[in-house]
């Protein structure tokens, strides 16, 4: 390999054994991983974009932050996002954004989205199985849940 080209990797933070991964059964066990997993002191400050990256057994492999933004709304790069959603070979995708504000409801950009991400997943095979929105409190909305994805 040439010394004048950078490899690229990507790597997993932590030592959790695989057969200790969680498993994603429904909106409540993602909601509470991704609620557990957020920074306590950030979430009812700006809004961030994360993404739990899933196994063919709906395994969670990882947690991802794919942005953070200000306090009504941050910027998702497809590009990014489906980055790491190849380069950690995961075949679905949960994904997931806080609102500070405490409201329950997606607004017509976080719809747009949505459906553009599942839009762009249909070419790579990834399955997009849900859509959480996150309040500071652990409430959450689910588009699954509400028949929006």
């Amino acid at each position: 390999m040439s010394d004048k080209v950078n490899e690229i990797k990507i790597s997993y933070i932590g030592n959790v054994k695989f057969s200790m991964w969680e498993k994603v059964r429904n909106s409540k066990d993602s909601a509470d991983l991704l609620f557990e997993n957020w920074d306590k002191d950030t979430i009812g400050v700006y809004e961030s974009f994360k993404i739990l990256l899933l196994n063919n057994s709906n395994k969670v492999k990882g947690i991802y932050q794919v942005s953070q933004g200000g306090i009504t709304g941050t910027l998702v790069d497809l590009r990014i996002l489906f980055a790491v959603i190849l380069k950690s070979l995961s075949v679905g995708i949960v994904l997931c954004h806080n609102h500070p504000s405490g409201k329950l409801i997606p607004s017509e950009s976080d719809i747009r989205l949505t459906n553009k991400i599942k839009k762009a997943a249909v070419l790579f095979d990834v399955n997009v199985l849900d859509h959480l929105i996150i309040t500071p409190n652990g409430d959450y909305y689910s588009f699954a849940d509400n028949s929006i994805i």
